[in-house]
């Protein structure tokens, strides 16, 4: 039976991360994504890196390299991993091309992109699915995967089977909309971080920054309460106690928390990478999430909104927080 062809819609830093070790794996991939970052392909090739085994390479002749939706016909597999505000646009632009039977599998920040591509995408199946850990571009042609863990996603054999060939562990899920909520809650340290301008491991070891997180995750939860949410639990902390073991003195959180801190000094969230290079963040899919739900259960949630703001701010005038100005900014917004 012939490997399926994937396509990557939107291929920054997740989607050369999974469309790389697709590659590596002997799978035809095509990576579609902007001129720039495809120059950069087209010309130093691939480097998939982590702390955990020797670099992979993979030189220029060995990718293909598109920037137009059209160059996903013929595949089997689009994994879609453009930034949340240009999901409508991307999957208007695929579906003209979009080959009978092909799956369109979302890997995604924020909530709703599966049901945006749905909406899109009629009579295709879509799946969801999430990538847990941190993936960044450390330097032009070079994505470094700074943390273990585990792709889910909504069943399908053929996926799971061609992820693990590729040396991806990955999780079937029929609670994925459980899952996202669980993942936004993690995600809305991506603000926090990418205004720290500090590394993951060491932003998550300073308790004043730990203490803006759990401002967020409170104002989260009391959201989703309203709502009726329930997260899934996706690590050894329930969510509900997640801002208490935030909260802890230093010494008690690298005790109880270890599973967290074990990342290399490389991992920084995808909205310190935005800031760096100049884009538009993910914030509105992230905080501002978060102020929505509040807003229309009739509940407010003052600290993710500031946090909106400031980065709003950092996209045309960067600057750094202190932990212990940042969460006073924050809680001066309560």
């Amino acid at each position: 039976m012939p490997k399926p062809r994937f396509a990557v819609l939107g291929a920054g830093s997740i989607g050369c991360h999974l469309g790389g070790h697709l590659v590596a794996a002997g799978y035809d991939v095509t990576f579609i994504g902007r001129s720039g970052a495809m120059d950069v392909l087209r010309e130093r090739g691939l480097t998939l890196s982590t702390s955990a085994r020797p670099p992979v390479h993979l030189t220029p002749d060995r990718l293909t390299l598109a920037t137009g939706p059209e160059a996903a016909a013929g595949a089997d597999f689009v994994l879609v991993t453009v930034k949340t505000a240009g999901t409508g646009a991307a999957a208007e632009d695929l579906a003209p091309h979009l080959a009978p039977g092909a799956v369109a599998v979302s890997f995604q920040n924020g909530l709703h992109n599966p049901a945006t591509l749905r909406a899109a995408l009629p009579g295709h199946t879509v799946l969801a699915g999430m990538v847990p850990y941190n993936v960044v571009q450390t330097e032009p042609g070079t994505v470094h995967q700074g943390m273990p863990g585990r792709l889910m996603t909504e069943p399908d054999d053929t996926l799971f089977a061609a992820l693990r060939e590729a040396g991806l562990a990955v999780e079937p899920r029929t609670d994925m909309s459980e899952v996202q909520h669980a993942k936004l809650l993690m995600n809305l340290n991506n603000a926090v971080n990418a205004l720290s301008g500090l590394p993951l491991r060491d932003q998550l070891g300073q308790r004043a920054y730990r203490r803006c997180l759990a401002l967020c995750q409170r104002e989260a939860l009391a959201a989703y309460r309203a709502a009726g949410i329930t997260p899934a639990r996706l690590g050894p902390t329930a969510p509900a106690v997640t801002p208490y073991v935030l909260g802890l003195p230093d010494a008690f959180f690298r005790r109880v928390a270890a599973a967290t801190l074990r990342m290399d000094a490389h991992a920084r969230s995808s909205m310190w990478e935005d800031l760096q290079r100049g884009r538009r963040t993910e914030i509105e899919s992230l905080q501002g999430e978060i102020v929505a739900l509040a807003a229309a259960h009739g509940r407010t949630a003052p600290a993710n909104a500031r946090l909106v703001e400031l980065v709003h701010q950092a996209e045309s005038a960067p600057r750094t927080w202190s932990g212990p100005h940042l969460y006073a900014e924050l809680h001066a917004a309560r």
